[in-house]
């Protein structure tokens, strides 16, 4: 179900019934990009602690936007042995409410951008039709802002919707606004006289409608109502009508239910989030470390700096969390699955030993196809990544005695997987443990190298090439991670450093085109002036 600004409003219903009766939820999101550098490296590097990881994606990803939501429910039909799913697709952009709202900026990352149009995203629904959102902070301050405003109002001190004789004096008129203030008063008199309900001031400046209020609640001390109306154009002017005790009562109640609704309706996409989280369901993703810290970013709380409070405020949001990803990369799969990307795996585990689960779209929903791939429509990946946990979870059931076909979400088989977040390219830390200590595994196997910014990794394989296989991370243009594959061979450091002197006389000896020259003669020509290499033991 595709849902937008126009229809949010009639479909939230639909999706927190959705939610709450489900099995387990699929989620996935779209965004205007991933990295804000040319070195995509930089925000992965193998050799990663999770605290640095969670810090440059923190701060080189969440100016990005979320502007796709996926999400898809699953509901287990004993009587007919097959799930029925209810897929959505959210569009989402952010909407300032008013004046004081936040207006919020983001980043595009062109390739990003250029890769989703080529697969047929619609911007237009985005920027046109995105279903507006607020954190929790922010939709706090607007309420708090909204009753300070009626407090003010019921006191008579600020701009009231209506006319009560709580006002202790005149208003004070500037010199220059006096004579279109008595044009006002006149129009209002004349409207008190003759048979008309209503009169339509004139568009004008806010100032202009705070003196009005101001001098209207003074001088006519009941029977009208006064509030703001705006036009299609964006242009405010004040409307002034005719009442009596009980119906501006009965109006007084309107507008402040409007404004309700309008603050709700402010609120908007993050409703949703609000309800998958007091759920507490299952809520599956596929490498889904940015979604879930996009979706705490933007419809919840901005994040905290530091990653084992951000693990606190992710469990208060998604009590439990389920990767497909770092599940396909653990045992017993990791020796059956070959490719882990969401696309590969969905067609890897409809093939023996896995099976395809049985599913059925429910009524009024759209039917999706895997034969007709739709990769990178959040719904559609969202309801692939449902059917991958599915087919995993119900293939270790083969292990229990007796062997069971059906493995629920809540099932003690899967909760192994439950709360560990897959790390992209991190060379020993799988996940990121959202419920406990991250793994610590040892590193004397590590070495720091500087060098040339001339050097390829071509240049550190023959430089270790005597020290049997080894792992390049780079850091930068002039330094990296080597990983040995013998951790006692990190002991020999003086003769890594000859080596790295070895190698860099050579380069320089062919630079110059000098073949025959002394490479002790070289090196006092050279080296004290152009020697930067070095290696040292990862601390």
């Amino acid at each position: 179900m595709e849902v937008t600004r126009q229809n949010f409003k009639d479909t939230l219903k639909t999706v927190c019934s959705a939610v709450e009766e489900a099995d387990f939820l699929a989620i996935d999101g779209e965004f205007s990009g991933i990295s804000d550098g040319p070195n995509v490296s930089a925000l992965t590097n193998g050799l990663d602690t999770p605290e640095q990881r969670y810090a440059k994606l923190k701060k080189h990803s969440m100016d990005f936007l979320l502007f796709q939501f996926g999400l898809c429910t699953f509901k287990y039909d004993q009587e007919k042995s097959k799930y029925i799913i209810k897929p959505f697709n959210f569009y989402v952009f952010p909407k300032p409410f008013n004046r004081t709202s936040p207006d919020l900026k983001f980043i595009c990352q062109s390739s990003s951008i250029d890769f989703l149009a080529s697969q047929g995203f619609d911007f237009n629904k985005v920027f046109c039709n995105g279903i507006p959102y607020l954190n929790q902070d922010e939709e706090v301050q607007l309420r708090e802002q909204s009753e300070e405003r009626r407090n003010q109002q019921a006191n008579g001190v600020g701009t009231p919707s209506f006319i009560s004789p709580s006002s202790k004096g005149p208003a004070h008129v500037p010199e220059e606004h006096k004579d279109f203030i008595n044009r006002v008063i006149g129009k209002v008199e004349a409207l008190l006289t003759n048979s008309e309900k209503t009169l339509d001031l004139e568009p004008c400046t806010g100032f202009q409608r705070k003196l009005i209020y101001q001098t209207l609640n003074w001088k006519f001390s009941k029977g009208l109502h006064v509030e703001t109306v705006e036009t299609e154009k964006k242009e405010r002017y004040i409307q002034v009508i005719k009442v009596d005790d009980e119906e501006r009562k009965r109006r007084e109640q309107q507008k402040r239910e409007r404004e309700q609704e309008e603050l709700n309706d402010a609120v908007g996409f993050s409703r949703v989030i609000h309800a998958i989280s007091k759920s507490g369901k299952l809520v599956v993703g596929h490498n889904m470390l940015l979604d879930v810290m996009h979706t705490i970013h933007q419809f919840y709380c901005p994040l905290p700096e530091d990653l084992q409070d951000f693990k606190e405020v992710t469990m208060c949001v998604f009590p439990r969390l389920l990767d497909t990803k770092l599940m396909a990369s653990t045992q017993p799969f990791k020796e059956m699955i070959t490719n882990t990307s969401l696309a590969e795996l969905e067609k890897q585990v409809k093939e023996a030993p896995f099976k395809s689960p049985q599913v059925e779209t429910a009524e009024g929903f759209h039917s999706y196809d895997t034969a007709q791939e739709q990769l990178h429509e959040a719904g559609y990946d969202a309801y692939i990544t449902g059917l991958c946990f599915i087919s995993m979870a119900n293939y270790l059931g083969s292990f229990l005695t007796p062997p069971k076909a059906y493995i629920s979400a809540h099932s003690k088989v899967v909760e192994p997987f439950f709360n560990k977040l897959f790390l992209m390219r991190i060379i020993d830390i799988p996940y990121l443990n959202l419920t406990g200590p991250d793994l610590q595994p040892k590193r004397d196997h590590v070495l720091f190298v500087t060098f040339p910014k001339e050097w390829k990794t071509s240049d550190l394989y023959q430089l270790f090439s005597a020290f049997g296989n080894i792992q390049v991370s780079w850091l930068d243009d002039t330094s990296a991670f080597v990983s040995l594959s013998q951790t006692d061979q990190v002991q020999i450091g003086d003769l890594i450093q000859a080596a790295m002197l070895v190698v860099f006389l050579r380069q320089e000896r062919t630079r110059r085109g000098d073949r025959e020259q002394d490479l002790g003669g070289l090196a006092e020509d050279r080296v004290s002036a152009a020697w930067p290499p070095s290696v040292v033991p990862l601390p």
